[in-house]
């Protein structure tokens, strides 16, 4: 899974590097090509200049016919003709010449046409067009660019949840009848043994299984949130992973003085964190540790904070940890955190995330959800 994960951010990568090619080259072109229509327009205002000459030179039997020709024959290009004044003598091209003497003067090219006129021009409409055209084109291929992988992105993200939801509920449907066969196994022996200390223990695990199955099946829907005690569900979690952790590691839960209230379905959410606690274990890679559960309250928001004391995270992988594939384990599907995300933030509208990971110190996931109203005082 990572290395298809990989794989795959390498292809986006050599993607962007081909945009990033296809703009460049379509920049340069647009550039070239503007260089020699600019160069073009240069030459056609050198042509009107010296038509201009000849027409003011002219005299009565001079043929003005070809020179009328040339003048009348821009019809893009906007010119002015200035005394040495700087008064406008002639223009063509311009729509409004309201102080155009002067700004043609000092921003457009100027062409000396006799010793008391100065032709001056600037970029046609078409110039200026073509111009901006690549950024208009560009702009617009990369915003369909985006809204396309958005769109893919959205399409592979729908795909894959009904992949995951299809396969919870078929997961939790053949899990259903092995379970009732256990339970009424564990009822068999119960009256065949009725002092044996093993079956109460067997009872446990199948009603586990029972509750892993109640989850599996509950994937896809939205399941009504109802008030419950956080301390009560963080405890559950101590309780089922003491008793699968190796003793080297220890759990402690660090709790307020009463009940934290949070709308919330207690099974889902109990998976969530459970799911923390085994991957806070496994970044133990066997050795001993320490799993802090934080349960802490700030203004309208309950948070829950697991810490361990694991080989961390490295940070160019932080941001993917909740991505769907991703593992840095040699097994594994790297579905958990995935999950764990949908169910908080989907399910139960609240956030997850890495709060802080240091590579040989350890990891703190954080979740916040928002608060009950209430809060029930412990006993």
């Amino acid at each position: 899974m990572k290395q298809w994960t990989d794989r795959m951010r390498q292809v986006k990568i050599w993607l962007v590097a081909a945009a990033a090619v296809i703009a460049v080259a379509s920049l340069l072109v647009s550039h070239y090509l503007v260089r020699d229509l600019q160069r073009e327009e240069q030459g056609s205002m050198e042509v009107w200049a010296e038509a201009m000459r000849v027409f003011t030179e002219a005299d009565e039997e001079t043929d003005l016919s070809l020179v009328m020709k040339v003048i009348e024959g821009n019809n893009t290009i906007p010119v002015v003709v200035l005394d040495n004044s700087g008064r406008l003598l002639d223009y063509r091209n311009i729509d409004d010449t309201t102080g155009i003497a002067q700004r043609m003067k000092a921003t457009g090219d100027s062409i000396r046409i006799s010793d008391y006129q100065l032709l001056c021009f600037d970029e046609s409409t078409m110039l200026r067009r073509l111009r901006l055209y690549p950024y208009w084109a560009l702009g617009i291929a990369f915003i369909f660019v985006a809204v396309a992988i958005v769109a893919l992105l959205a399409s592979k993200r729908a795909e894959q949840n009904k992949v995951w939801v299809g396969l919870s509920k078929e997961t939790a449907h053949q899990l259903g009848t092995p379970i009732s066969s256990l339970m009424a196994w564990v009822e068999v022996l119960r009256e065949s043994y009725p002092d044996d200390d093993l079956i109460p223990e067997m009872e446990k695990d199948v009603k586990r299984l029972e509750l892993i199955a109640d989850r599996f099946s509950k994937i896809g829907s939205l399941p009504e949130p109802v008030e419950a005690s956080m301390n009560q569900v963080l405890d559950r979690v101590i309780a089922y992973m003491d008793k699968r952790t190796s003793q080297k590691v220890a759990i402690r839960g660090h709790y307020p003085d009463h009940d934290v209230i949070v709308r919330m379905n207690a099974s889902l959410f109990e998976w969530v964190v459970e799911n923390l606690c085994k991957n806070a274990v496994d970044a133990m890679e066997g050795g001993g540790g320490r799993i802090d559960l934080w349960l802490l309250e700030e203004d309208n928001i309950v948070a829950i904070e697991v810490a361990d004391t694991g080989k961390g995270i490295k940070k160019k992988n932080v941001k993917n940890v909740f991505r769907p594939g991703f593992t840095t384990k040699e097994r594994g599907w790297g579905l958990g955190l995935s999950l764990a995300k949908r169910i908080v933030e989907e399910y139960h509208k609240g956030h997850i995330y890495v709060k802080n990971s240091e590579v040989g110190r350890g990891t703190t996931f954080r979740i916040e959800l928002k608060a009950a109203t209430r809060h029930i005082k412990k006993v």
